[in-house]
């Protein structure tokens, strides 16, 4: 796992008692994804894992930063929060022995396709081990960051040119080919910069005119993609734009937010468990 710095400053410039069928449920929680905020885009639907590559984006150069190596490792915690966040995974239940994030096992709550080949993959994955793992170590086997070869069968591949292709296919991005002197790159350039717009705003102003000074107040969604954001280093394309009084008081409420206790936070909220634990691991990394 790469090791994960908090950015600095910019220089000058409910339980139903009839339970539904898990199909049901799994349905209501794909057809609910964008949560409770009026900007968000009804056309386009994005899973957190587009949109921080989206963030990541340079965007005429169509690519992320080469210094950049803690995206891949960040959008495998969005996969992870998405499957949570749309009724398919949880974290197991607090025990005696088992009370802290990062020591509950990741398990499967329903294996209902998503329609998203990435997060389908994920699920035939969790369903496929015969013990169950560890936030932590879910990302690290998605990565390919392990030492047992039996394990390596869980890697994720090319995730990041698979979103791409996905952001392609909703009119997002296009691609095209570059020459790197000594190899040909494919590139994914931004040709519909309007949900780009929509995403820098949203984080912007959940920092700003709509901060609430409570984490359990806030869209979940939301929530989630300022911890990947953070987690895969693309936070500073969020907030550079912004004026200077203005970039610094939405990074330092980004990083009072992300300075909070996991665990305490975690145990105010259920529905968010799986965001704080990812950012546990990070945390830890």
């Amino acid at each position: 796992m790469t090791t994960l710095t908090h950015r600095g400053r910019r220089p000058e410039v409910g339980r139903n008692s009839e339970k539904k069928p898990d199909s049901e449920e799994d349905a209501a929680a794909d057809r609910d994804l964008p949560d409770g905020d009026p900007d968000d885009s009804k056309d386009i639907r994005l899973t957190l894992m587009e949109e921080v590559l989206l963030l990541g984006l340079k965007d005429k150069e169509g690519y992320t930063s080469f210094w950049n190596d803690c995206i891949s490792s960040g959008l495998r915690g969005g996969i992870l929060i998405e499957l949570a966040l749309r009724g398919r995974i949880h974290l197991e239940p607090l025990s005696i022995r088992k009370k802290r994030l990062l020591e509950r096992k990741v398990l499967l709550k329903s294996d209902t396709p998503t329609g998203d080949v990435l997060l389908d993959e994920t699920l035939r994955h969790i369903k496929a081990t015969e013990s169950a793992e560890t936030v932590q170590t879910w990302i690290e086997l998605l990565t390919g960051e392990t030492w047992n070869p039996f394990k390596l069968q869980y890697q994720l591949r090319n995730v990041r040119e698979r979103i791409a292709k996905a952001l392609v296919e909703k009119g997002i991005l296009t691609t095209e080919k570059q020459n790197f002197l000594l190899f040909d790159m494919t590139t994914h350039p931004i040709s519909n910069a309007t949900e780009k717009q929509r995403l820098v705003k949203k984080l912007q102003e959940s920092m700003l005119e709509r901060w609430v000074n409570d984490p359990n107040r806030m869209d979940r969604r939301t929530l989630a993609l300022l911890v990947l954001a953070h987690s895969s280093d693309v936070l500073e394309n969020v907030f550079s734009s912004l004026a200077d009084d203005k970039y610094d008081v939405a990074m330092n409420r980004t990083k009072d937010l992300l300075d909070m206790d996991p665990e305490v936070e975690a145990a105010k909220a259920r529905g968010a468990e799986m965001i704080w634990a990812v950012l546990a691991a990070f945390n830890k990394s």
